[in-house]
């Protein structure tokens, strides 16, 4: 997954970034502000860490070039990347993948507490995809874009005070609605 978003990022069609940034310009990037909480584990928060990374240096860097680099971090949106079924499916294949040892550590019910937690997050997603392409446009034709963009209430109101927050309040918080392993490390 890491590999697929950071490197990726930089070679968005039309971006001109990497061939050699010619003229003025704006470049939206987009990270997810869920992604960026470490709420999901796995490959998803270091890609999305990644690319808000590289957004932030690139911006530093294309700034003398009269180019402007924005980071767009939505909430959840119902997309076919949040579709709780596709998910679920994923999660139980690569749960069959697993070997006895790690099943043992965290147990089946670990598995089933996850994929209800994400049928309960389901109901709070947002079908309103025109607040991020709002977000895009935005970037792109202001002649001051902001640095930072956040679509969605959720993104707003929950995840980015979130971040504020020292790591040990946001771990409890989060702590509360994760899933617990029947193993204890």
């Amino acid at each position: 997954m890491f590999r697929a978003h950071v490197p990726g990022s930089g070679n968005v069609p039309g971006s001109g970034v990497f061939r050699g940034c010619s003229g003025l310009g704006d470049v939206p990037g987009s990270g997810v502000v869920p992604g960026c909480s470490g709420l999901f584990g796995g490959g998803y928060c270091p890609s999305k860490y990644g690319v808000e990374a590289f957004s932030d240096s690139l911006r530093l860097e294309m700034r003398n070039f009269g180019v402007k680099v924005c980071v767009i971090e939505p909430g959840y949106f119902k997309t076919m990347i949040t579709n709780v079924e596709n998910l679920e499916k994923n999660f139980y294949a690569s749960w069959e993948k697993l070997p006895a040892e790690i099943k043992a550590s965290y147990g089946e019910g670990y598995l089933k507490d996850f994929v209800a937690t994400l049928k309960l997050l389901q109901k709070g997603y947002n079908t309103d995809l025109s607040l991020v392409t709002n977000c895009m446009e935005h970037a792109l034709t202001s002649l001051h874009p902001r640095s930072r963009y956040s679509a969605g209430w959720d993104a707003k109101l929950l995840y980015l005070p979130l971040s504020y927050l020292p790591s040990a309040l946001s771990d409890a918080l989060f702590s509360l609605f994760y899933p617990k392993p029947a193993g204890q490390a």
